[in-house]
């Protein structure tokens, strides 16, 4: 670890002369392939709350940057790996204690890169979010209680059995489903940064057999969800979306019912995180056999 302290930024805590507190003598750096071990470890504590981190580590085999940019943060004391964040398109801690947020704000900070949310668990997001914040750092939406929830076994309901895997063949009836989601859901249009990212990214989840959609008889898609990450053990349901001409006629937890079930042919713990506020969401989730077993919180930027 001795070689490691000549790459501490110079911001860090543990670079101050007389540092105190929770982060005195630790120290922050990027990742490598030698930490994935270590890495995984943390992580597997709580492998619903870490599904994402977990799914990626699963197809990369790596804890090094991506190719496209991303890389993985990593609070350690001596050799000891204590906490992580994810940041790549979003920063996503993984098993980060609240203390120890101070050192990923500072790294993030002057990486002068632009992130769209913050994710994970509540207590570390928004202490996270509150050290960017002292950087000069405004969010335009914060989420602060969103009921973590899962459910393993069959669901309590029966499921609607037209729900199925989403095709290649019907990518341009389901992109438009997808990007009406995501405009519902966060305010802004999945496309403002261009359209072929979202565009692969859709792909990617059909062509991984991820995409959960149900085509009317018109081909127009009724209901549709994603499974954003997936595990050997868990999957998170993302991107749970009815068809407006649809709503109101009680139809959804049945097809959430489907989603259990589909995504239990992958993994037998299926997650997923709700707003506290969307009340008719979290009713059909608990009647389909979903339980709280943390919150999660997200910021927008």
């Amino acid at each position: 670890m001795a070689k490691m302290l000549s790459r501490v930024a110079p911001w860090l805590a543990s670079r101050r002369d007389g540092a105190a507190g929770p982060a005195a003598g630790l120290t922050l750096r990027v990742l490598a392939g030698a930490d994935t071990g270590a890495l995984l470890d943390l992580a597997r504590q709580d492998g619903v709350a870490n599904v994402f981190i977990l799914s990626h580590l699963e197809t990369a085999g790596t804890a090094s940057p991506t190719a496209g940019g991303a890389s993985i943060f990593g609070v350690f004391d001596g050799d000891s790996l204590l906490g992580a964040c994810w940041a790549g398109a979003n920063l996503v801690p993984v098993q980060l204690d609240p203390d120890l947020v101070g050192l990923v704000a500072a790294a993030v900070h002057h990486s002068g890169r632009r992130y769209a949310s913050i994710f994970g668990p509540a207590e570390t997001v928004l202490a996270l979010y509150a050290a960017l914040e002292q950087l000069g750092n405004t969010a335009q939406e914060i989420r602060a209680d969103q009921p973590l929830m899962s459910i393993a076994g069959p669901p309590l309901l029966k499921p609607n059995p037209a729900l199925g895997f989403g095709q290649l063949a019907d990518f341009d009836r389901i992109l438009p489903a997808c990007a009406a989601m995501f405009e519902e859901e966060v305010g802004y249009s999945p496309y403002l940064g261009g359209r072929e990212y979202y565009n692969r990214r859709v792909k990617s989840l059909i062509r991984a057999g991820h995409s959960l959609v149900h085509l009317g008889p018109d081909r127009e898609v009724v209901f549709k969800a994603e499974l954003g990450a997936v595990t050997a053990e868990v999957t998170q349901v993302q991107g749970v979306w009815m068809n407006p001409a649809f709503r109101g006629l009680g139809r959804s937890a049945g097809y959430m019912a489907a989603v259990v079930d589909l995504a239990q042919t992958l993994a037998p713990v299926t997650s997923l995180y709700v707003n506290d506020f969307n009340t008719r969401a979290r009713a059909s989730y608990e009647r389909v056999g979903f339980r709280q077993v943390g919150t999660f919180a997200t910021v927008l930027f």
